[in-house]
């Protein structure tokens, strides 16, 4: 007759465990108040009209544009 060794557990010792694959707790609020790429680059785009469209800083623009958004002001 055959074994059945469906039944047949192994013992897992601490560093044999498996990996947990789901956040039991989503970062949905981190996301939310992350600023998205298209974000910034609109409003350093509204930064560079309103100074007359006249050449400057595009780095200095989209910091700026980014401590705007961050600080809620526009």
């Amino acid at each position: 007759m055959a074994r059945h060794t469906a039944n047949k557990q192994t013992p897992q010792t601490p560093g044999s465990m498996p990996a947990r694959t789901s956040d039991p707790e989503p970062r949905a609020s981190a996301s939310r108040n992350t600023l998205s790429h298209e974000q910034i680059a609109r409003r350093a785009y509204e930064i560079f009209l309103a100074r007359g469209s006249a050449h400057g800083n595009p780095e200095h623009d989209w910091f700026q544009a980014e401590r705007e958004l961050k600080l809620g002001r526009q």
